[in-house]
């Protein structure tokens, strides 16, 4: 059948509308009709040459949909449910039994490699095979295959289009406060970074109950949307240096602090904000892949510090999305707050907007 996707034709190139031929589902893949999906910095971190990705390719991994046909041996969805998509991961290594799968040890070739395991795709143009299998799914397309490990089921009550993220960003700043760095009750945390990564981050420290979140951001209107959704602190860091405002409102430094920027002077000053025992969790994607942070041993040992690098916030999503969810419904995880629709066909328009701080977190729907 046909699909209609965005392509990436080139590095650093605008994505194109492109009609594509997409195979039926394979053994362990489904078809879905994609509603909405996300727009993640991910995306477009393969867009600008900071992740490996083929061109040209369909990236897209925030999916959310109705599943139109299932592959052979498929048996956690049938036809017509509703789905969000998630990271591919293979279900038997050492992590994966572990309930660990964002750190399975074929993450990047099962998310980043542009085919499948065997070096298929399901994506055709006229000249051949088109790079796709991204995160298990390639959704910026009217219709994606994915892998059935990629996907969850989700409930009819809550809008479809909105869900996709809770795969990807959502998890993974939620993800980060309330399971990697699993923030106690009443401690402090400072997130660098007000998208949605990072925001998101502040929806799972007020569920955790942390009882001071500082957020550093340099988008005034980030710094307000932040506090309306539980910060009790914000910093615009061309204020002072950040580690001079942290510590002017917790002179012994914070306990947790969740860097989204990637950036090695903010994550310096991010070091040097940090309480004795203080834990720095990581989960932005440098602009230079290359780069590399200096700590002093004496300085990390005397003063008991903790760096933990986090991949899809140490979510197992089979548990964690549905836990999101159930807490969205309470009213305790607002996080459709964050996000802006725009009409697929918009791509391009979205992804100047977000940047421009327009929006958090874009999601593009089919109209």
């Amino acid at each position: 059948m046909k699909t209609t996707a965005a392509v990436l034709e080139q590095l650093g190139g605008d994505f194109t509308l492109t009609e594509l031929n997409i195979d039926s589902p394979a053994p362990g893949e489904v078809l879905i009709d994609v509603v909405g999906v996300g727009l993640c910095h991910t995306d477009l971190a393969v867009k600008e040459g900071h992740l490996p990705f083929p061109f040209p390719g369909v990236v897209g991994h925030e999916g959310s949909g109705i599943v139109r046909e299932v592959g052979a041996g498929v048996t956690k969805v049938a036809v017509g449910d509703r789905v969000c998509a998630s990271f591919n991961r293979c279900g038997v290594c050492t992590q994966c039994r572990a309930g660990a799968p964002s750190y399975c040890l074929e993450f990047m070739v099962r998310n980043f490699s542009g085919a499948r395991p065997d070096g298929s795709s399901a994506l055709q143009n006229g000249a051949g095979q088109m790079a796709g299998n991204f995160f298990g799914q390639s959704s910026f397309a009217t219709q994606a295959i994915a892998h059935e490990r990629s996907i969850v089921k989700v409930p009819d009550t809550v809008p479809l289009e909105i869900l996709g993220p809770l795969g990807c960003g959502i998890q993974t700043g939620a993800g980060a406060v309330m399971n990697a760095l699993a923030c106690r009750p009443g401690s402090s945390l400072l997130v660098a970074g007000g998208g949605s990564v990072g925001l998101s981050g502040v929806l799972g420290a007020v569920v955790r109950e942390v009882g001071v979140i500082i957020v550093v951001e340099p988008m005034a209107q980030r710094r307000e949307l932040a506090l309306s959704l539980g910060a009790t602190h914000v910093i615009d860091p061309a204020a002072a240096p950040l580690s001079e405002q942290v510590r002017a409102i917790l002179p012994e430094g914070v306990d947790y602090a969740l860097d989204t920027t990637a950036n090695l002077h903010v994550i310096q000053e991010i070091i040097a904000s940090l309480g004795q025992r203080g834990h720095l969790g990581m989960v932005g994607v440098p602009s230079d892949p290359t780069a590399e942070l200096a700590v002093g041993l004496i300085e990390m040992q005397a003063r008991g510090l903790s760096f933990t690098g986090i991949v899809e916030g140490n979510s197992d999503p089979d548990v964690f999305i549905p836990e999101l969810i159930e807490l969205y419904l309470a009213g305790n995880f607002p996080f459709d707050r964050l996000i802006t629709t725009m009409p697929f066909s918009r791509i391009n328009d979205a992804v100047a907007a977000q940047a421009r701080g327009d929006a958090v977190k874009v999601v593009l729907v089919h109209e």
